[in-house]
């Protein structure tokens, strides 16, 4: 009688089988302190590269101020040059030109994306638009606008607008077309079918959109502020760059990193409450 040598699954293949387990695997979801360990852990090697760079004399003050220079920088533009001030109005334009240009640009988009007449209409234009850098505009804006608080929202909101107006449109175009037809098959009118089905069932992604697309008013905001403003971030950089101080220079631009990751955070938490139904 022979006697099966063969290895049985679970058993003698174990330890193998574990050790050959990859780390990673697409798409496989992490713990939530995975994800904070490793976020942080960036960051930590990031500032101890700085450090390495700028403490170990390879690279000139002159061009890159270290960790500990930047946070003196910082603390003075705080408390003895009123940066404050400078953040909130910065914040103050990003806010006020972004709102504007969704409240626009959300209706025009879902208008695109549920009615194709619509969308033949207006999507020339807006694709032409929406490659038009927002910066060209400022000469354009400060001779219509000057050089006030309109001419920086106008700038953020020409580089907004028509990125949203695009990404609305194409969101609310992707609604499945099944629901679509359920719904017109149990009675429902034109304008039911938009409010009760398209919107709702587009409205996680449009809240994302929104969320991804305040990021790119902050480039807008900085823009701005670098041409004829008295105030701001951008204003500060454009002075310490002017004096040399790199440390001043790289606190703004961390501060600006620091808000914008906040907000990040905020609008995810908001977008979770308002659409649990969604994998956003």
């Amino acid at each position: 009688m022979k006697m099966d040598t063969r290895v049985k699954p679970g058993y003698g293949d174990r330890g193998s089988r574990y050790r050959h387990q990859p780390i990673m695997k697409p798409l496989a979801p992490i713990s939530s302190p995975a994800r904070v360990v490793l976020g942080i852990s960036f960051f930590v090697l990031f500032v101890a590269g700085w450090s390495f760079a700028t403490f170990g004399g390879f690279v000139s003050k002159t061009f890159l101020a270290n960790p500990v220079t930047m946070i003196e920088d910082g603390w003075f533009l705080l408390t003895k040059q009123g940066f404050l001030f400078d953040i909130g109005m910065t914040i103050w334009r990003v806010v006020g030109g972004f709102v504007l240009a969704a409240l626009v640009a959300v209706p025009l988009g879902i208008l695109m994306g549920a009615y194709k007449p619509v969308e033949a209409f207006l999507e020339p234009f807006v694709s032409f638009a929406r490659y038009l850098p927002a910066s060209a505009f400022i000469p354009l804006l400060i001779l219509w606008a000057g050089i006030g608080e309109l001419q920086k929202l106008l700038v953020i909101f020409i580089g907004s607008v028509f990125q949203l107006v695009l990404m609305v449109a194409v969101a609310v175009g992707s609604v499945r077309r099944d629901l679509v037809e359920a719904s017109l098959t149990l009675g429902a009118k034109d304008d039911g079918v938009l409010r009760r089905v398209l919107i709702p069932s587009a409205a996680p992604e449009i809240a994302e959109i929104l969320r991804l697309v305040l990021g790119w008013a902050w480039t807008y905001v900085i823009v701005a502020e670098l041409i004829g403003s008295s105030s701001g971030i951008g204003h500060m950089i454009i002075d310490s760059q002017a004096l040399l101080a790199t440390g001043q220079i790289i606190f703004g631009i961390i501060v600006i990193g620091i808000i914008g990751l906040i907000s990040d955070y905020v609008f995810k938490a908001i977008n979770k409450r308002l659409f649990p139904w969604s994998i956003i």
